[in-house]
């Protein structure tokens, strides 16, 4: 059993000693003789932006080699709604050859990022996107990240109260010290910034703060999965407006495997706000966070875990008491759908978007597919803004309807698959990248994921399921990046070719997932959930979704909010399971 931590964890001591987030950066990265960045530092350049990771492929070899690891960096550039301009656009399809691997990934929260950027090209490369009126500053560490945005740009009032109201969270939650902008920008000043920290002090948050802002019956960014969200209730009286924010806190889908205290959670429900309050209700959960939560242990340390500690009742009476402003008791709103605005829409004024499905987030071109040629020639020839959605895939925005059809042509002339052509076990797919880039990966997951998915879509049309709607996720360890804990299906790394799967969420994202079976070697997978889809495919409901039948059938509790790291049995945990669904 591990003991308590006490005192300040090693993460909390480096930011203290930072100088507001400075520590020795600027001299490694003007030393060439230092390979890479020490702890304190590597814990520092997160909250600029960047990761330190190296080619985990390359590992074995260059040991033998009597050679270090082959280091680079992820950056991750901020997005607030996923939103960019056309010439963004071209500025990282540019920079995706003068710097990373070549390729553009659009994270599960409407960011995007590089791979494989070197050290002594790490400053120019920040200093380009700030050159493009982007950022990086906060798109990771104990910050309010990325501010997501229902992706849909839809040309309402209701819908531009969404996004802005985004754009403004993540302003007034960006950190203020001068660092990011010394140390990237040469000290040019893109946006106003003091030497203090006058909010987040001199230490930041616990850990990360994860929000997003979305409208009622709309849950395609998964607003229950963060540590804190607005839904835009639609007044009863007039639906072109808003009557203000539900307020949620305390979502989260990252735990430890063999940790009990440990889980992945949806939000709470904390109260209603007036519109004009909306930014400032993500700031007094914030600061509650800032104030009261864990410092020693970082795996205990998300707001989630001070909410289970607290109690949600004492948690809004303590937001209460922050807010100078009416806190009404949570409004009843209508059942939560996940529209992913595929195809071509109708923005209302007259021009139209059109999305496109990118698996797993990766805009690259091969020997079969020339997406990011595809991409940057609509982008080019169009001059159309770009939206990012939560699914990993994109929109091109502003268009004709005459457009419609050029932009069809172009993808097909560049063999990417139109979206009647995507089967739905694949549509409404998602994968974090893993190996061999990521730290903290256990297992394969974005390069693994197309094969397993296209098994899935030969079982679902052997059992007549190619019509049924459904998630499925795969990520290469239990920390949840593509949110796997709220899918219909989901493939949880735990070690090289073996994965835990959970069943039972739902494309809505608002209830958690059963483990359903344990240390699954991952050409079995497809086996091991064979029964339950056999049972689904003969006695669904009429349009009932995998999650929704598994919870009839096996009597689980439809509001399950939670999914812990406790420790269960091998594959052999299917049995009870499959003895409850009559198989």
């Amino acid at each position: 059993m591990a003991k308590d931590k006490t005192g300040p964890s090693k993460v909390e001591i480096a930011k203290q000693k930072s100088n507001l987030l400075r520590g020795t950066i600027d001299e490694v990265l003007n030393d060439p003789s230092i390979e890479h960045f020490e702890h304190d530092d590597m814990q520092l350049l997160k909250f600029h932006g960047t990761y330190e990771q190296d080619d985990r492929d390359l590992r074995s070899e260059r040991r033998k080699e009597g050679l270090g690891k082959a280091y680079s960096y992820m950056i991750r550039i901020a997005l607030p709604g996923g939103m960019v301009t056309p010439e963004q656009y071209r500025d990282l399809d540019r920079m995706a050859d003068d710097f990373a691997n070549g390729s553009i990934r659009i994270t599960t929260r409407q960011a995007i990022q590089y791979h494989g950027v070197l050290k002594g090209e790490l400053r120019e490369t920040m200093r380009q996107i700030n050159a493009a009126m982007m950022t990086t500053l906060a798109a990771c560490g104990d910050v309010c990240r990325n501010v997501m945005a229902t992706a849909a740009p839809i040309a309402d009032q209701v819908h531009e109260t969404i996004r802005q109201t985004a754009k403004d969270i993540a302003v007034d939650l960006r950190p203020a010290t001068k660092a990011y902008y010394e140390l990237w920008v040469d000290g040019e000043r893109k946006v106003s910034t003091r030497e203090d920290e006058p909010f987040y002090k001199e230490t930041y948050l616990p850990r990360k703060y994860k929000v997003g802002v979305t409208l009622q019956g709309d849950n395609q960014i998964d607003v229950y999965s963060y540590d804190a969200g607005l839904i835009g209730v639609l007044d009863s009286d007039d639906s072109s407006k808003l009557a203000g924010w539900n307020v949620l806190a305390g979502g989260g889908l990252g735990m430890s495997h063999g940790r009990a205290n440990t889980f992945a959670q949806i939000a709470d429900k904390i109260g209603f706000v007036a519109i004009e309050n909306g930014v400032a209700a993500v700031r007094a959960i914030a600061s509650i966070y800032r104030d009261f939560g864990n410092r020693s242990d970082r795996k205990q340390a998300r707001l989630k875990y001070l909410i289970d500690k607290m109690g949600v009742e004492k948690f809004v009476e303590e937001f209460k008491s922050r807010c100078d402003f009416e806190v009404q008791p949570w409004r009843e709103i209508p059942a939560v759908t996940n529209e992913d605005w595929m195809g071509a829409h109708s923005r209302g004024d007259g021009k139209f978007f059109y999305g496109v499905f990118v698996e797993n987030g990766r805009i690259v071109d091969n020997d079969v597919m020339k997406m990011r040629t595809a991409f940057l020639k609509i982008v080019n020839e169009l001059k159309c803004d770009v939206v990012l959605t939560a699914q990993q895939s994109l929109l091109f925005d502003g268009l004709e309807e005459s457009h419609i059809p050029q932009v069809e042509a172009i993808l097909k002339e560049h063999n990417v698959t139109l979206i009647e052509d995507i089967s739905n076990v694949r549509r409404y797919s998602m994968a974090c990248p893993a190996m061999p880039t990521c730290g903290l990966a256990v297992a394969e997951s974005e390069r693994v994921a197309p094969d397993v998915l296209t098994d899935l879509e030969q079982k679902f049309n052997e059992l007549g399921l190619s019509d049924a709607q459904l998630t499925v996720r795969m990520t290469g360890c239990p920390n949840g990046c593509a949110r796997p804990y709220t899918a219909d299906i989901a493939f949880v790394g735990r070690r090289p070719g073996i994965y835990h799967l959970f069943v039972g969420g739902r494309l809505a994202g608002d209830r958690m997932a059963d483990l359903y079976a344990g240390d699954v070697k991952i050409e079995e997978a497809v086996d091991v959930l064979t029964p339950l889809l056999s049972k689904y495919s003969e006695e669904r409901s009429t349009n009932e979704c995998l999650g929704d039948f598994y919870r009839r059938v096996i009597g689980a509790d439809e509001t399950r909010r939670r999914v812990t790291g406790k420790e269960e049995p091998t594959i052999e945990s299917v049995e009870p399971k499959l003895v409850q669904l009559g198989v």
